[in-house]
């Protein structure tokens, strides 16, 4: 039904329109008396197998939905009974922004894609720590960023500020570097910045009472280099994990009409790139640290390419759009099999 009726319908209207109005009906719906049961019922696999423990943290399943989708933590005890494993929120700042101009979305509907260039658009960090004081459980990433007015120069401070904000109410955050749509941010990426931001936030994060696993999310236009730099920072440094990545800035082999609008690329075109970074990612460093694979995540099979390239866990974002709420709970049918497949293989080889 949501191929052929609901994302033919949503699809002739603007993308952020879309998304709001779609927010606020999955908010109503799960108020009336047993529909959220019902849809945890119809969506969530729960299966032994499918569990994955790193960081320390135990996720029910490897599937969660990245961050831009739930920024403001509205709706992530809803979005959890679509079956995902964890939701990451955010990007959040430590002052409320309107983000960028709008028209700001963008779909790409013959590359099944999406352009944005929304701008961290958000209520502020404590504005979300309010709805994360409501937490039923979900396991919660903390995706923080910087001001578009703070310089880079500054920028340390606003990510020690959310860090602080968010500590008691996430179970892991994320330093996002990597967005193309704040201006400069992606400098931050170079080797003397983010080295001296990663660790200021590591030696905070060690006298917390508990150490939170903080993970740093990566741009996929990164040069051989600039990624054996970021493989030295992180492993120098001990920071828990990679997301790899964030959306691109580049237009490669692109067919929609909508090719050369400004802001960061996400969806099917996304795929091998992203798919190629976490492999050499976990190469060149001999799988020294958890990978979470993102991008262009839109079938089964594109989530075992990520696992086999090296990832631990895998988000979506833009698939989840494409293909509906469905997706999540064939991604782990289609992992509960593939482990059964390997367990078989094993036996065989053993025997």
């Amino acid at each position: 039904m949501y191929h052929l009726i609901v994302k033919p319908f949503l699809f002739l209207f603007d993308p952020e329109w879309v998304h709001h109005v779609v927010f606020n009906t999955i908010k109503f719906v799960n108020k009336i008396p047993g529909v959220s049961r019902l849809l945890s019922f119809t969506y969530v696999l729960k299966d032994k197998r499918l569990e994955q423990n790193l960081f320390g943290l135990n996720f029910p399943n490897p599937v969660g939905l990245a961050a831009g989708f739930d920024k403001d933590a509205k709706l992530y005890n809803e979005l959890a009974n679509f079956g995902f494993g964890f939701i990451e929120i955010g990007t959040l700042t430590p002052e409320a922004q309107d983000g960028n101009p709008k028209k700001r979305m963008f779909r790409l509907i013959d590359d099944e894609g999406l352009i944005n260039r929304l701008g961290f658009n958000n209520e502020g960090v404590h504005s979300a720590v309010k709805r994360l004081k409501k937490n039923k459980g979900i396991l919660i990433g903390g995706n923080i960023g910087k001001n578009k007015k703070t310089p880079n120069n500054k920028a340390i401070d606003d990510y020690v500020y959310c860090f602080n904000a968010l500590y008691k109410y996430v179970d892991y955050f994320v330093v996002n570097v990597s967005s193309p749509n704040t201006p400069n941010l992606r400098s931050l990426q170079d080797k003397k910045p983010l080295k001296n931001l990663l660790s200021t936030l590591k030696n905070l994060n060690h006298k917390k009472p508990l150490s939170k696993p903080i993970l740093l999310k990566i741009a996929p236009d990164l040069s051989e280099n600039q990624l054996m730099d970021i493989i030295e920072i992180v492993t120098s440094l001990e920071i828990d994990g990679v997301i790899a990545t964030n959306t691109t800035i580049s237009r490669d082999n692109l067919k929609s009409d909508k090719r050369d609008e400004i802001g960061g690329l996400s969806g099917r075109p996304l795929t091998d790139k992203s798919t190629e970074i976490i492999r050499f990612l976990s190469e060149k460093s001999n799988n020294a640290f958890p990978i979470i694979g993102v991008g262009g995540i839109h079938k089964p099979n594109d989530v075992i390419e990520k696992l086999d390239a090296g990832a631990s866990l895998v988000q979506l974002y833009t698939g989840f759009v494409y293909e509906g709420p469905g997706i999540v709970k064939k991604i782990n049918k289609a992992l509960t099999k593939r482990t059964i497949n390997l367990r078989l293989n094993n036996v065989s080889q053993n025997n």
